[in-house]
């Protein structure tokens, strides 16, 4: 099942900045766009993908990945034929939808509601090395991606991406891939029902944060239906009351942080970097490094998260991006460029572990798909508007500097927020029904 997710995360490449990088110059070429077009397009595009993402959580919930995961990962692997094909702004507009919703979405989304149902205990280390699919797309997918177009064009290599897509998950999926560990007569982490004496709480589900109260053994006993049995009504909350909690909207913060300045950088990172003499070759190869140092960042964070709250694992990722693009305004020469990929690589690996998990740490595993739909959704909606104060800036005043700026500003703020989202207590049914929860 963890491999499954992974393979999910991995093959979420196509929909995902990293990969649509290594597009953007050659499809500008080609196409005839203009750099702030093409900014617009994947903006527009983005958010309406993004949108559909809370109806994809509700559907994984009601059917389960086995179903859900082969139709979008069919529907991907057509979205980049389609993409192969474009030749104006409006099948531009169509294709960015598609591959969006379905790639940095639906497949992300389902990926982490696997790991939320397989593992429990060490749902952060299962998170963690799940991640390592996405750390791993990204050191090889644009290396990929640039060694394709070079040879055969953009229009294969969107070809070549969407027959990996299927190749690698609908009949695995189709085949191997179990919704929930109950009809199996387990528990989540592999566990028996009489071994549940020996199991732990995650960190993340205490309520004051000192000292793991979590589920007790005796609620968790395996569902002869099917049904989640960690995490019953009683402790998980519904998209409506965790809407309600200031927790959600402050951990919200830093997602959407992360999306709308991480996809700024990277969707014009070749360019951007350019400024300060760093060639295509040397851009594109630094991720790479990004996503070395990615993959040791995810698989701390995802240990850090069984043991503490994720708060503050999210607020020093904060940090980090804030230290990556400090350097970025300042570079002193492109070698640097490195050590400010290693610095990305840091934030993101930690954002691709913590951010994830922390949802069905908060707030519960019935829910789990709708509540990670919402936020996917926002973290969808500002990564469309990542790419736009980049072009813009560079299109009004010939330097990408502003925008850098702007995106300097926003990780402070979500930083300092997130410090105080401490884990929400749910509530009684006397104040649910009070404040009309359902």
């Amino acid at each position: 099942m963890l491999a499954l997710a992974a393979a999910a995360t991995f093959m979420s490449a196509p929909g995902q900045s990293f990969s649509v990088a290594a597009f953007v110059d050659p499809m500008l070429d080609d196409l005839g766009l203009h750099r702030t077009n093409y900014s617009v397009a994947y903006m527009i595009a983005t958010l309406i993908g993004g949108c559909l993402l809370p109806f994809v959580g509700r559907l994984v919930d009601r059917f389960g990945a086995r179903v859900v995961l082969p139709i979008v990962a069919t529907s991907l692997g057509l979205a980049c034929t389609w993409m192969s094909n474009v030749t104006g702004a409006v099948g531009l507009y169509v294709g960015f939808t598609m591959i969006r919703c379905l790639g940095q979405g639906s497949l992300t989304l389902i990926a982490n509601w696997i790991v939320g149902e397989w593992f429990h205990t060490y749902r952060g280390r299962a998170a963690g090395i799940c991640a390592v699919g996405g750390t791993a797309s990204v050191l090889i997918i644009p290396q990929l991606n640039n060694f394709l177009i070079e040879s055969y064009g953009w229009r294969d290599t969107w070809l070549v991406l969407g027959g990996t897509v299927i190749v690698m998950l609908v009949l695995p999926a189709a085949l191997l891939l179990r919704d929930r560990p109950e009809p199996l007569g387990l528990l989540p982490d592999g566990l028996f029902p009489d071994d549940d004496d020996n199991r732990s709480s995650p960190a993340d589900d205490s309520n004051d944060g000192s000292e793991n109260s979590g589920v007790e053994p005796e609620k968790r006993t395996a569902a002869a239906s099917g049904s989640p049995t960690v995490g019953t009504d009683d402790e998980s909350f519904t998209v409506r009351e965790a809407l309600r909690c200031s927790a959600f909207w402050k951990i919200a913060g830093v997602v959407a942080t992360v999306s709308l300045v991480g996809t700024g950088l990277m969707f014009h990172q070749v360019s951007i970097v350019a400024e300060h003499g760093v060639s295509r070759s040397l851009a594109l190869g630094s991720l790479g490094v990004q996503a070395a140092a990615a993959t040791v960042s995810t698989l701390i964070a995802g240990y850090l998260i069984d043991r503490v709250q994720a708060r503050y694992v999210l607020a020093c990722s904060m940090v980090l991006e804030i230290f990556a693009i400090l350097l970025l305004i300042f570079l002193p020469s492109a070698g640097w460029i490195t050590v400010y990929s290693a610095l990305l690589g840091l934030h993101g690996g930690i954002i691709r572990s913590a951010g994830c998990i922390v949802w069905i740490n908060y707030f519960g595993r019935r829910h789990q798909g709708a509540i990670q739909g919402m936020s996917m959704s926002i973290m969808v909606l500002a990564a469309a508007l990542g790419p736009v104060p980049p072009a813009l800036a560079h299109d009004l005043v010939g330097s990408y500097e502003p925008a850098l700026w702007l995106f300097l500003v926003l990780p402070a703020l979500a930083g300092i927020a997130v410090l105080s989202a401490a884990p929400p207590t749910k509530p009684t049914a006397h104040l649910r029904e009070e404040n009309g929860y359902n």
